[in-house]
């Protein structure tokens, strides 16, 4: 006979069926500022539809489910014939299905699409990072698909589609579609010069053959992929479908699947061109600078991604806290854990703020805002995706050793926190990229200082860290050596201008204290005692 050995209590409610937009007030007070007055109901209403559904019951099960149940990967069938395919879960595809219904790979023509489609992805990340691969991909290759009509004709419509269709068809015949990419080769990484990947042209107009190899292949199961190799003229882009037009299969030969930290429901391959049919996409020779807008894309979207990851290992964080008592009194209600909350909070807040000030630059598409972006993105994608993975961390401290169980989904959100630093480019190629555009963009640095500029003389500390780091700019000895300093205080600067402009003053003056002030410990919870944090942890609070 069994006998009762304890009764459960003081165990936190789990943080389940609630709206992940609506509840976010950083997400929610920036949506409302980019958009225009006559868009702010109808996004909020769209946004918080979506938020309802990214925290559900169902999509957690979902997520945990495909987290589980990681793709395989089939190169032959039972007969010997290559078929090269990767099988999903069946929750992975739902939960793809739902990204894509909600218009997160699409590009969008209303006013306010970024902004709309930045909050989402930024929701959606929270649900799910194995999904927003192939979305991030899709929505950035469209723009580099319109260098040549004839294939925008072709792809624009169903790789905008809200429709997701998983079977491999001829995209003639298919109301929605995905595109991955295959930049990257063994002995290059980043340094796309090195790619030895060939193209032979072919009869047939604005076609060629491929042969040569990817070291990365993001989202396999796609129907198309954008792929840099070497033709007469130089490196050019490339678009490789999975199917052709009569229906078989193009030579897109796997050769496996990584075995990558990161989210385990999606899927990153090595694959092999030999005699692969592709479509040449813009000009011989500037596949570089047509991959360029792709590149920058995908890297605002993993500052979302990462501001999304942050934005949930927080509220996690603050309602385990809120709910869970130690020591006489709840958790969230003693200084020093009070401290280490309002520290993640700002970090998240910021990241949010920074994310969604970039979407809405690219919505406006003014020449301003565009230099504005050429030195913000790469600045922004290095430093809110180096925050990520502390800040994840630190909160999944906060749960205790509940936060190292699998079952509370704090692992998930600490494995993905890394994977946003690497796309794309890692740490150094942003700085240097941030140097990059100083010595060679003027019109960047002026669109830069005028953004700042907009929010001096609010904060004593603003204006000093403004006024350091162009005592900095003019400093050119050593000046790589000192690049990622330099990105860092561009994204620190321009973090804290717009919470001075935008956020409630409690937390502008926290953030100002203690990441241009000074006033701060080399750890999260070494805030100024003297700051309201009750108040910051209590806007950080989801429900």
């Amino acid at each position: 006979m069994a006998g009762t050995t304890h009764t459960v209590t003081n165990q936190p409610p789990p943080l389940a069926a609630y709206d992940m937009y609506a509840t976010d007030r950083a997400l929610v007070d920036a949506v409302g500022r980019h958009l225009p007055p006559d868009g702010r109901d109808d996004a909020h209403a769209e946004l918080s539809e979506l938020g309802r559904s990214a925290g559900s019951a169902q999509v957690r099960e979902w997520a945990v489910q495909a987290d589980e149940n990681p793709p395989r990967l089939r190169t032959h069938d039972r007969y010997g014939n290559r078929v090269d395919e990767v099988d999903f879960h069946p929750a992975w595809h739902r939960l793809l299905g739902k990204g894509v219904g909600a218009g997160l790979a699409g590009v969008r023509s209303r006013p306010g699409g970024e902004v709309r489609r930045a909050a989402g992805l930024l929701v959606w990340a929270q649900a799910d990072g194995g999904t927003c691969g192939p979305l991030s991909t899709t929505h950035a290759a469209v723009p580099a698909l319109r260098a040549e009509p004839s294939l925008a004709a072709e792809w624009e419509a169903p790789l905008t589609s809200a429709l997701y269709e998983r079977e491999l068809r001829p995209v003639a015949s298919k109301g929605g579609a995905l595109l991955g990419t295959a930049l990257t080769e063994k002995q290059g990484g980043s340094d796309l010069r090195a790619i030895t990947t060939v193209a032979q042209p072919l009869a047939e107009t604005d076609a060629y053959v491929l042969t040569g190899h990817k070291w990365f292949c993001s989202a396999p199961m796609s129907d198309g992929f954008l792929v840099l190799a070497r033709a007469a003229e130089g490196l050019t882009c490339f678009l490789v479908p999975r199917v052709l037009a009569d229906g078989s299969r193009n030579r897109f030969l796997l050769q496996r699947l990584k075995s990558t930290l990161g989210s385990r429901s999606g899927a990153t391959a090595e694959v092999e061109f030999d005699g692969t049919w592709a479509r040449r996409v813009g000009a011989e020779g500037r596949g570089v600078r047509t991959v360029m807008d792709v590149v920058a894309a995908t890297r605002l979207d993993s500052v979302l991604g990462s501001a999304g990851l942050m934005r949930q290992a927080v509220a996690q964080a603050v309602h385990h806290c809120a709910h869970r008592e130690a020591f006489g009194g709840k958790l969230a209600d003693k200084p020093l854990m009070r401290s280490v909350l309002a520290d993640l909070a700002l970090e998240s807040e910021a990241a949010t703020a920074l994310g969604m000030r970039l979407a809405a630059a690219l919505d406006d598409g003014g020449e301003q805002e565009r230099a504005l972006l050429r030195i913000a993105v790469p600045a922004a994608r290095y430093w809110v995706t180096k925050r990520c993975p502390p800040v994840v961390v630190e909160a999944a401290e906060c749960l205790g050793g509940n936060g190292y169980v699998e079952e509370s989904g704090m692992p998930r959100l600490v494995r993905e926190s890394p994977l946003g630093s690497v796309g794309a480019g890692a740490g150094n190629v942003q700085a240097l990229d941030v140097l990059r555009v100083l010595r060679r963009e003027p019109a960047a640095l002026d669109a830069y200082l005028r953004e700042v500029g907009r929010a001096r003389g609010a904060d004593h500390r603003l204006d000093a860290a403004i006024k350091d780091l162009l005592t900095e700019l003019a400093d050119h000895y050593g000046a790589e050596a000192r690049a990622r300093r330099l990105a860092e205080r561009f994204a620190l600067v321009l973090q804290g201008a717009l919470l001075v402009r935008f956020a409630p003053p409690e937390v502008a003056d926290a953030f100002c204290a203690s990441r241009l002030g000074g006033d701060a410990g080399a750890t999260f919870g070494g805030l100024p005692h003297t700051l309201d944090l009750e108040a910051i942890v209590e806007r950080a609070r989801a429900v």
